[in-house]
């Protein structure tokens, strides 16, 4: 649980900050761009990926895992092992589901970029 609380404690810092919460903001600029551009090809996969994580990363994130950290930043490591054990047991298995479950919808989020940057290059050969 220390450890827990120590890495929950570390996030906060500059590199952060632009990383996970601007990733969306940058996905939909190249959109926006990629569809000026005449690529709508290109901007609908950069869009659909801003939305997936915007959804399923930065979303979820703030409404289950950071509330939950939280919580557990609060908690004092308690004496008793088994104390402990049982309140990682209540905290972990949920947090792990959620946590599972970003991770997934953000390499998903990545993948449907890479497909954007893909099509930008073969609509750009095929031009």
């Amino acid at each position: 649980m220390k450890a827990m609380q120590a890495m929950n404690a570390s996030v906060r810092n500059g590199v952060f900050f632009p990383a996970f919460f601007l990733t969306p903001v940058a996905l939909a600029l190249t959109a926006i761009l990629a569809m000026r551009g005449g690529f709508a090809r290109a901007s609908g996969l950069f869009g659909l990926s801003a939305v997936i994580y915007l959804l399923f990363g930065l979303f979820l994130t703030m409404a289950i895992n950071v509330p939950m950290n939280e919580a557990l930043a609060t908690v004092e490591v308690l004496q008793t092992v088994e104390d402990a054990q049982q309140i990682w047991n209540d905290y972990s298995p949920r947090w792990q589901f959620w946590n599972i479950t970003r991770t997934i919808a953000s390499g998903l989020s990545f993948v449907v970029a890479l497909a954007g940057v893909l099509s930008l290059n073969s609509q750009r050969k095929g031009a």
